[in-house]
């Protein structure tokens, strides 16, 4: 078979999961959300009217108006502005922890489930063992030996996350691990990631996608908590977590400091969290017509 003609029952095998996800609505919305959130996280530099950076004292906490459609800060800053920009941190924090995830998990799982024996055994251990651990405390322990940022709030999101990646794709890999074809690879002498790769890996993606796809609003969720501890991106760079941070002491005063980072948080969950049960929905075989 030609790579044209893998390409074309590829294809073919997707249409049917397309029109499955079109007929359900509020995947389809959350899809669209999704995507405003991803263009303007890739545009926040051109879309932002004001440096998120600058402080304008005299205008400190402003209502929204034409000038600050969202207001101002308590340091006169333009809350429109950091909103878009911490859309482009808590964005990119969240996919690019979710892939971390999905990586780590994904090899752990595999691994376990293709080689079993004494591989298996501690493979699993240490998955149970970072499961037995609260991955809040984990996340505070780590930020506090190794300090606060960007770089380390993606690390700590995907070491405390890819447990449950793990066990669905050793769950995956040992349904399928004795199926003829896997048998047939290993008859003709391919090597163990050739069989991975070839065989295993595309038969358990279905799932894996499925369980990334939900995971990414529980990235960003996770993200803005740790940035509200302070634990996560720092001043003066924006995050909707910190954003809300803030503002909480203002509420009774000038409401819109929190409850727009706040509102944005909830909206963006909700779209991801919609998205991925469209997506479990339209790869779900019981859901067939």
């Amino acid at each position: 078979m030609t790579l044209v003609e893998r390409l074309r029952e590829k294809r073919e095998d997707l249409r049917p999961m397309v029109r499955r996800f079109k007929r359900n609505k509020p995947a389809v919305l959350g899809l669209i959300i999704a995507i405003c959130f991803l263009v303007v996280a890739i545009f926040a530099p051109h879309l932002a009217p004001y440096d998120y950076r600058v402080q304008d004292l005299e205008r400190r906490m402003e209502v929204p108006s034409s000038d600050h459609p969202f207001g101002t800060d308590r340091f006169g800053r333009d809350i429109f502005s950091r909103v878009i920009v911490g859309t482009r941190t808590s964005v990119y924090i969240g996919f690019t922890a979710t892939v971390m995830v999905v990586l780590l998990g994904a090899v752990i799982g595999i691994g376990a489930g293709f080689f079993g024996g004494s591989i298996e055994s501690v493979l699993m251990r240490i998955t149970d063992i970072f499961m037995s651990i609260p991955s809040m405390f984990l996340m505070i322990v780590f930020v506090a030996v190794f300090g606060p940022s960007l770089f380390n709030t993606i690390i700590v999101i995907g070491l405390t996350r890819w447990t449950g990646i793990a066990r669905l794709a050793r769950a995956n890999t040992m349904a399928i691990r004795n199926e003829d074809f896997v048998e047939a690879g290993l008859a003709t002498g391919a090597s163990d990631l050739r069989i991975i790769l070839r065989h295993v890996l595309p038969n358990i993606m279905a799932p894996i996608v499925v369980q990334a796809s939900l995971f990414l609003g529980q990235a960003i969720l996770t993200e803005a908590g740790l940035s509200y501890l302070g634990l996560g991106a720092q001043p003066p760079l924006p995050s909707w977590g910190n954003m809300v941070s803030d503002g909480q002491d203002y509420l009774t005063v000038a409401w819109w400091q929190a409850t727009i980072p706040g509102a944005a948080i909830f909206f963006a969950v909700l779209a991801f969290n919609l998205f991925g049960d469209g997506v479990r929905d339209a790869l779900d075989p019981k859901m067939k017509r």
